[in-house]
């Protein structure tokens, strides 16, 4: 009667470890069940999107009637004839920035240039610890070589204290200036006349003028990091006529601390109906982006003020899918059902404006997946200040007088209204979003809602990994077998910790080999003449040696003798830990890297241990890790993203290459993620789908 007696007096487990041991022995049905619930929430995802709203009281958009008229468009008028004739006289040298200038000075606003240096485009392995701007390269006499120069424009605002400042951004390229530049540049300065003369004005009123013949985001980031950091470089491009000029060149002038920022051009003649539109940029870094309350004042003038259409950038491709239309209809089939079941779930979205929102969203999700700026804007926000582009997109011919004239004036009303609501704020940026998706101008996903279908797709994750490290057996008898057969041998035999050791090991390995194989393009970029296709085969082959030389000196995974489960589930642990950090770095490409990764993980299983099954489980298993495998390959995977946002589909090695460039020019953190998360996680998939299925376990059973 005692050992029952003892029984009874045992402590029952508690409903979290119970349900713990439950879930662990039915991983299989529990993953499958949380990956179809977690693609099926990403489907609904148009369908949960709400309207924008003002979350700032302060901002009130549109309370004010604007004071831009018809006199502003004389002005602006006046300045494209300008600006014409000094771009005529002197292409490509300072007269257009020196013309600028000028009639910034004739406004009675402080002025000054700046010149900067193009950023250079290599590879180096302190790029994600240090800033762009800090690539000067500078002559040994100490002058620039092939500097842009920037025009920069400050007006002291009658009402404040000169410790806040808005920045009006306007990029032209002086090297081949267009009409629409010209447009763009008349629109600024007619704004910025029009500030000049404004009491209302309690912040500083800055307009750079940005020579984009470098690009736009160089211009912007390079004035921003003197703003901010002050670098002294001797030595002057243009050579001033005189002590004035050379003063505007050498005192860099600043205003207060940055509100807001926008960036603003007029684009190529568009059609998009009988209405001019503007389409709007906001992603930032690494899946940064301003606070939505600056996008909604943006809209809301843009359309119900100024009477634009405004757009965002889409995936044109998915708007003419079949799929994607059938997916629709099915999604509000359901969603219909869902709203007679209960009136309160409104998820009964027509299948046009779902296929639009999932473009929207799938365009949304991809550029701050991609970590690089969308335009001049993301400069801004590595400095935490909030700041959007704006593209002008007219209907009308840029010659033509009257509807110049109408675009000019709305233009204006636009931006002025913008400058109005900033103005009012008495601190910056907070009330609203941060963390969003954007499915249409005027609708979009907090953080709160695009959570769900990446919880959903990483909460097994840590069930399996449990389960798998149990060796198959039971959870809630293995502390019983662990008394019974407690020996050290027997931990060793079962998968023990000696086995996670190993397993640990084999992790440690890859890892480095991750390493080294993400910094090996800064040695290969220093070939010369070297064209992407050679860059990525001797990447490929130098990879390849540098995993076999690790392996010689370390051991194999096979040679080490770990059980597949063991190392499948050091994978799962390693690929929890790497969604874990970059959710937080970049959710974005946290949850399509979890998208084609957790998958892949989840139900890889070596194919000699499917040798045993029935024929059509083992085809349908075999089949599903093959294919899993080879489109979890980084390469596959961004081929992949490249057809669904670009439509093309062509397989060119180079394009590896160029897009691993791209990615470390602009320190995108999804290049520390494919090497240092999704790459190792890959080749551990390998190793299991390899594994020779060695079991210790069976040996033991049969001596």
């Amino acid at each position: 009667m005692e050992p029952s007696a003892k029984e009874d007096t045992q402590p029952k487990p508690r409903l979290i470890v119970r349900l713990g041991i439950f879930l662990a022995s039915h991983h299989i049905l529990f993953s499958a069940l949380c990956c179809s619930a977690g693609i099926i929430a990403l489907l609904f995802l148009p369908s949960l999107a709400k309207n924008t709203y003002l979350s700032e009281n302060a901002l009130i958009p549109g309370s004010a009637n604007p004071l831009f008229s018809s006199e502003d468009v004389t002005e602006a008028n006046k300045f494209i004839k300008g600006i014409e004739a000094a771009a005529g006289g002197s292409r490509g040298g300072m007269e257009m920035p020196k013309f600028i200038v000028q009639q910034m000075k004739d406004l009675g606003a402080e002025v000054c240039y700046h010149e900067f240096l193009p950023h250079s485009k290599h590879f180096h392995p302190l790029k994600f610890f240090t800033s762009m701007t800090n690539d000067l390269a500078v002559r040994p006499n100490g002058t620039y070589s092939n500097s842009g120069t920037n025009t920069i424009g400050i007006i002291r605002a009658p009402r404040g204290d000169g410790k806040e400042a808005i920045v009006l951004v306007t990029p032209y390229n002086p090297q081949r200036v267009q009409a629409n530049e010209v447009l763009s540049l008349a629109l600024g300065f007619s704004v910025f006349s029009l500030l000049s003369r404004a009491a209302w004005l309690s912040k500083d009123i800055v307009w750079l003028s940005a020579d984009s013949q470098f690009g736009e985001y160089t211009s912007v980031s390079a004035w921003l990091n003197q703003y901010h950091n002050p670098m002294f470089v001797g030595g002057v491009k243009h050579e001033p006529d005189g002590i004035a000029e050379k003063a505007e060149f050498t005192d860099f002038k600043r205003a207060g601390t940055m509100a807001a920022a926008l960036i603003f051009k007029v684009g190529e003649t568009r059609n998009y109906g009988d209405r001019d539109s503007v389409t709007m940029y906001a992603e930032a870094s690494n899946g940064q982006m301003p606070n939505l309350d600056l996008l909604n004042v943006v809209h809301y003038l843009a359309v119900h003020r100024q009477g634009f259409r405004v757009n965002i950038e889409t995936i044109s491709s998915l708007l003419s899918s079949a799929w994607l239309r059938a997916i629709a209809e099915v999604i509000h089939t359901l969603g219909s059902i869902l709203r007679k079941i209960n009136p309160d779930w409104k998820l009964d979205i027509t299948a046009p404006d779902y296929v639009e929102g999932t473009a929207n969203l799938a365009s949304s999700i991809y550029n701050q997946a991609l970590g690089v700026p969308t335009g001049s804007h993301g400069a801004f926000r590595d400095y935490q200040v909030d700041a959007v582009s704006l593209e002008f997109s007219p209907t009308f011919y840029i010659r033509n007088e009257n509807a110049k004239s109408s675009f000019l004036v709305r233009g204006g009303r636009l931006l002025e209204g913008v400058v109005r609501s900033v103005n009012n704020l008495l601190e910056k940026f907070h009330q609203s979003f941060f963390l969003y998706f954007l499915t249409a101008p005027s609708k979009f996903i907090s953080v709160g809602v695009y959570m769900i279908p990446f919880a959903l797709l990483v909460v097994p994750l840590p069930i399996v990994a449990a389960a798998l490290a149990d060796g198959g057996r039971k959870m809630g008898k293995s502390i019983d077998a662990s008394k019974t057969k407690g020996s050290a041998d027997n931990l060793q035999t079962e998968g023990g910790s000696w086995k996670w050791l190993q397993a640990a090991r084999v992790l440690l390995v890859i890892q480095l080999w991750a390493v080294i194989v993400s910094l090996l393009p800064y040695y290969i970029s220093q070939i010369p003449d070297g064209t992407p296709i050679q860059s990525s085969v001797i990447w490929v082959v130098l990879a390849i040696l540098t995993l076999i030389v690790l392996y010689a000196m370390f051991g194999s995974p096979y040679s080490a003798g770990v059980e597949w489960k063991l190392l499948k589930a050091t994978m799962i642990t390693s690929i929890s830990i790497g969604l874990g950090l970059m959710s937080i770095i970049n959710f974005a490409t946290a949850q399509l890297g979890a998208l084609i990764v957790i998958p892949m993980c989840l139900f890889s299983r070596p194919l000699k241990a499917q040798l045993g099954m029935s024929f059509l489980p083992r085809t349908v298993l075999c089949a599903s890790n093959v294919l899993l495998a080879v489109f979890g390959f980084p390469p596959a995977a961004l081929l992949i993203m490249k057809g669904l946002s670009k439509g093309s589909w062509t397989v060119d090695l180079g394009d590896f290459w160029a897009s691993m460039e791209f990615l470390w020019e602009w320190s995108s953190a999804t290049y520390l993620y494919l090497f240092l998360v999704h790459l190792p996680c890959w080749l551990l998939c390998i190793h299991v789908l390899l594994h020779p299925c060695r079991q210790v376990g069976s040996k033991v059973k049969r001596e």
